[in-house]
């Protein structure tokens, strides 16, 4: 590592038409994706098991074959090319250190494969343990030191090749919830500092808008939508997008009237709900249509304003500052809310929520949101 910053080199990847057929029946786990990461972007993938997310960074990294397409490092063809000739710093959700080898061996290795002189490549891996904070534990082996240690020596061994760009796929999964958000910390730390260019993989919403520059959603495959986190957080352009994006209330609902812009009336729960028509296609009355609303967005009680719902509280859990809540409505729909007014099971709650926070999407949008997909790999 020569310094800082890695040496710039290329401006931008390049995924065009990119499939992996994995049998020649069934859908392909890609589906002739585009796509585009610029150098010193932060992008991650994001998606339930299955959405293709992984089969991505396989590709490009040269684990997995392409079925048709190309892969570009500007004008540069590298789907072509062995995994160890195309640049790139891998990090997995397993770790992959060597058991038997010291921390500071295990970052070497990279460089010893690239047939780096041993005095450079042990300079090179104390400089990049230095990164992530771990020069002090060189010669532990990996048992000695803790999940989160562990990970950041992966991180190190990906960092010590100088990497163009550094692809880590689901790296944070197998840690405990505090030292999930002590890693989002330091990976963010070490893209700011190192100018780095990421590619990410996860299927944790919050990690991705904490973490990401850019957020590509796939779905079975294909690109959904891609934009800045707050592009992709405020405006979903589907519902399976919504859900991915903290819309936990997904209820069907048939279209009752429509308004100026993309005003929308709609009748779920024995009531009429406005919202935002959100679809890009012309809504018709008595379309079936999926509603999308975030449990923060009901207000509970007598502050609760616009739409009306009413609800029995069947499950509370109390979260610190605020109450999760599932309630049901009379119609049997299930409601999830957040709030921090006194609430017991059993309660019934008056609920309200003001139209710009009630999401509509035409029937087909509503189709397979969730993680409940069929699996491509």
């Amino acid at each position: 590592m020569t310094g800082t910053k890695p040496a710039v080199t290329f401006e931008r990847l390049s995924m065009r038409g990119v499939t992996r057929q994995y049998a020649k029946a069934g859908a392909p786990a890609l589906a002739e994706l585009d796509l585009d990461l610029e150098r010193g972007e932060f992008v991650a993938l994001l998606g339930p098991s299955g959405c293709g997310k992984s089969t991505a960074l396989a590709c490009l990294a040269g684990l997995q074959p392409l079925t048709s397409g190309s892969i570009w490092l500007d004008d540069t063809r590298i789907d072509t090319l062995p995994t160890e000739k195309r640049g790139f710093g891998m990090v997995f959700q397993n770790y992959a250190l060597f058991p038997h080898m010291s921390v500071q061996r295990n970052v070497e290795f990279g460089l010893s494969m690239r047939g780096v002189p041993k005095a450079q490549r042990q300079e090179g891996a104390l400089r990049a343990l230095r990164l992530v904070q771990l020069h002090e534990h060189a010669a532990k082996l990996p048992s000695q030191l803790s999940g989160g240690q562990q990970q950041r020596v992966a991180i190190a061994r990906a960092l010590a090749i100088e990497p163009e760009i550094v692809l880590m796929d689901e790296p944070l999964s197998n840690l405990d919830a505090a030292l999930r958000i002590e890693m989002r910390t330091e990976i963010k730390r070490l893209y700011q500092e190192r100018g780095l260019t990421v590619l990410y993989v996860t299927h944790d919403q919050e990690e991705a808008l904490s973490l990401a520059t850019r957020l590509v959603v796939l779905r079975k495959g294909v690109l959904e939508q891609t934009g800045t986190p707050q592009e992709v957080y405020t405006n979903p352009v589907s519902a399976y997008v919504a859900g991915f994006m903290g819309y936990r209330n997904l209820f069907p609902a048939q279209v009752e009237a429509t308004g100026h812009g993309d005003a929308v009336g709609v009748r779920a729960h024995g009531t009429v709900i406005h919202g935002s028509h959100r679809s890009g296609t012309t809504l018709k009355p008595g379309a079936g249509v999926t509603v999308a609303i975030r449990p923060e967005d009901f207000v509970v009680g007598s502050g609760a304003t616009g739409n009306s719902v009413k609800a029995v509280a069947e499950v509370v859990e109390y979260h610190g500052r605020e109450l999760s809540v599932r309630a049901r409505t009379g119609d049997d729909t299930v409601l999830h809310l957040k709030t921090d007014q006194p609430v017991a099971a059993g309660a019934v709650l008056d609920l309200g929520v003001v139209p710009e926070r009630v999401l509509v999407y035409a029937e087909s949008s509503a189709s397979g949101t969730g993680a409940g997909e069929a699996p491509h790999g």
